[in-house]
């Protein structure tokens, strides 16, 4: 019998986040690879309007249903409040989704009560480093599991610097679908690109010191990089009307775009990414300080894709490399320098980004594993 996997996911508030989206769909998609049933969990905040909710469900499902996903989308208040019968018009009956045999959480604030209720449970830790510091601090209220997992290599392990949550965590690397996502081709004058927000109420305190945690930040020190470099830079931002900071970009070289006409849609998101040179992105400057050999979801989808990845440096790792389809900069000038060199032997990088996706992200190894240790 096929198992039933309950994956919590956190969509349901950003209707044009096609490429947010997919963190998740990567796990449901490598999921049902394997033969287990998926059910899509998502949790409803407190005061939503109902026709948001109803709205906001309806585009879920239509972005599920290109993916046979439509009818295994369930909800769950944060609280232990009961959500009106109209909001679970079409979705799962919560009752039915505990029978599960395993619960995998990507959301972390999930009700203790909601969690209590399945036989088995995992976390998994897509934020690292972060995830333990607001814990530590108390932002994060994470409900007891059965087992956590992370995708920072350097959590949990003797010699960092991040606070000691009491939890035994166990690495994973993150995952992508392969199936769906092949490679292909780069269109006709395109660009490396990335897709990201720009802006983030997201600030820091580390050491008695306080930071800007966004990418906007990230990407400062690197604002004259289009004007070193040959292959054209184009960012896709979810960012508002800022005039200033648009002709900021544009005036140093850089293309620009608006995140959601290019990525509204899990589709759009695939779409923009595999008509890519491939991928340059900075991060959050969090990151850089954890050292946590984080690499993100969507650099993934550029490795599947067949595109080569020149992204900012992490931090050790045990099995990333620096020079072979996915190259980690530290700083301007190495940027420009291993930018010149993906174009210079572009074919063969696009063929080692692929392989390196598959070596180490191929959903069903990497679930597979997740599961074994899940459920023993």
């Amino acid at each position: 019998m096929a198992l039933k996997i309950c994956l919590v996911a956190n969509t349901l508030y950003y209707p044009q986040g096609g490429g947010h989206r997919w963190v998740y769909l990567n796990w449901a998609l490598g999921l049902r690879a394997l033969g287990c049933q998926v059910i899509w969990l998502e949790t409803v905040a407190p005061y939503t309007p109902m026709h948001v909710l109803q709205a906001n469900t309806a585009v879920l499902k239509n972005h599920l249903g290109q993916y046979g996903l439509a009818e295994c989308i369930a909800l769950c208040p944060w609280t232990n409040e009961t959500l009106p019968a109209e909001a679970m018009a079409e979705c799962l009956d919560l009752d039915a989704v505990v029978e599960a045999d395993l619960l995998l959480n990507l959301q972390y604030s999930l009700p203790p009560e909601t969690v209590k209720r399945f036989r088995r449970s995992a976390l998994v830790d897509i934020d690292p480093g972060l995830l333990q510091i607001w814990m530590s601090q108390g932002l994060v209220s994470v409900a007891r599991h059965d087992v956590y997992f992370t995708i920072g290599e350097t959590v949990g392990q003797p010699g960092t610097q991040l606070p000691d949550t009491g939890h035994q965590w166990h690495y994973t690397p993150p995952c992508i679908a392969l199936d769906w996502w092949l490679q292909c081709p780069a269109t006709e004058g395109a660009s490396f690109t990335t897709v990201s927000h720009w802006y983030a109420d997201e600030w820091m305190e580390e050491g008695g010191e306080g930071y800007a945690n966004d990418k906007r930040s990230g990407f400062l020190p690197f604002l004259a990089l289009p004007q070193r470099t040959t292959p054209p830079l184009e960012l896709a931002l979810c960012m508002q009307d800022d005039d200033d900071e648009w002709e900021i970009l544009r005036e140093h070289g850089w293309r620009t775009r608006y995140s959601w006409e290019v990525a509204s849609t899990p589709r759009d998101y695939q779409q923009y990414i595999q008509g890519s040179l491939g991928e340059f992105s900075c991060v959050k400057p969090s990151c850089v300080r954890l050292q946590n050999a984080w690499i993100s979801d969507r650099t993934l989808c550029y490795l599947a894709s067949g595109k080569p990845v020149i992204v900012q440096h992490t931090g050790p790792s045990r099995f990333l490399p620096d020079s072979a389809g996915l190259f980690r900069f530290h700083d301007i000038e190495e940027a420009a320098r291993l930018l010149e060199m993906v174009v210079a032997d572009y074919e063969q990088q696009c063929r080692l980004a692929r392989a390196l996706a598959e070596e180490y992200f191929d959903a069903r190894k990497v679930i597979g594993c997740v599961l074994e240790r899940a459920l023993p």
